[in-house]
């Protein structure tokens, strides 16, 4: 199978091209960075996809702008690499007929993850009150009763309530492929990414992911510094295995009915806490140990944890690199400069 990679050469898309060669594929690389093995291009561009789409049997949907970013000041930038490149690459797979895609989705569709009240069962909590945040209370309320929550594990079925630019974005992006494959018969699995960390992630940026912070601060001989209490719950999966889930996903998308996307949580299934993840990666490299602040960005959630059943049951993957190895490899790998 000769595979497209946009973003082939960023931190997840690179480790999907070595998982695809290694499977015995063709990874046809197409990428902003310039490089001896893939096609320059941005996504955003018609001719330039339409040449890397020659001879092509599917798609792997790499390219995004990703994390938190700036607040609201970077909407315009979100809006346009990730939709309207969304839509360009997919006007050009139907002018090209190429109806395969894998799509690199995200948990940050679900907002806050899945809840329950001892009165009133599974809810979904608004968003978090500033002078709640400032007060330092970080943990969501029922909304019908005021009274605490536990957290659980988010399964594909909960409703979309994306709480940020990014996540709009990324929601946007399994619509326009939603309308896509109904349109043209195509065929699409959308891989709902947890916190993903490995090596090559991009270091000291504001669209990194938390795991990045850390190691960046480590290396600068720094204390990680820990927002809210450290509490927060994520679901931490290694790249080598998300890497792994999107080539099962390509060797399983033909065989999906067509005209549909279907959607798979992504995640290890074993939730950690942030501040877990800090003292593991301070302990690992002998470095500080982690400062928790009481700070919080406006647009992070408190609590989202991944129930991966769906893409163990239906397509045969699990994860295979645990924490604690995971965690441990990691604080030794190293970061991309981008």
């Amino acid at each position: 199978m000769r595979v497209l990679v946009t973003g082939g050469a960023g931190f997840i898309g690179s480790h999907i091209v070595t998982a695809l060669e290694t499977a015995g594929h063709e990874a046809v690389v197409f990428d902003l960075v310039p490089s001896a093995a893939s096609v320059q291009g941005d996504v955003r561009d018609a001719e330039a996809v339409a040449k890397a789409l020659a001879g092509v049997d599917a798609v792997s949907h790499q390219a995004a702008m990703v994390g938190l970013g700036r607040g609201f000041g970077d909407a315009a930038a979100y809006v346009g690499a990730n939709d309207l490149g969304t839509a360009v690459l997919l006007e050009q797979m139907a002018e090209a007929r190429v109806g395969r895609l894998v799509l690199a989705g995200s948990m940050v569709v679900y907002g806050e993850g899945c809840y329950a009240c001892a009165v009133h069962g599974v809810v979904r909590p608004g968003a978090r009150a500033v002078p709640d945040l400032d007060a330092g209370r970080f943990e969501p309320p029922c909304p019908q009763c005021g009274a605490a929550l536990s957290p659980g594990l988010v399964a594909e079925d909960a409703a979309a309530d994306p709480r940020n630019v990014y996540a709009t974005t990324k929601l946007a992006q399994e619509y326009l492929a939603a309308a896509w494959a109904r349109a043209t018969g195509g065929r699409v699995i959308s891989l709902r990414y947890h916190n993903v960390y490995g090596d090559g992630m991009p270091r000291d940026t504001p669209y990194a992911g938390v795991a990045s912070f850390f190691r960046s601060a480590l290396e600068r001989g720094e204390p990680p510094r820990v927002f809210e209490d450290g509490r927060q719950r994520r679901d931490f999966v290694h790249v080598d295995d998300v890497a792994r889930a999107n080539v099962v996903a390509l060797e399983a998308v033909a065989g999906r009915p067509a005209g549909e996307l279907r959607a798979y949580n992504t995640g290890s299934g074993e939730p950690h806490t942030v501040g877990e993840l800090a003292s593991a990666l301070a302990a690992a490299q002998g470095g500080p140990a982690p400062v928790v602040t009481g700070e919080y960005r406006l647009g992070d959630v408190r609590h989202i944890t991944a129930s991966s059943r769906r893409l163990r049951d239906e397509l045969g993957w699990c994860p295979r690199v645990g924490f604690r190895e995971g965690v441990e490899r990691f604080a030794r790998a190293p970061l991309a400069e981008r």
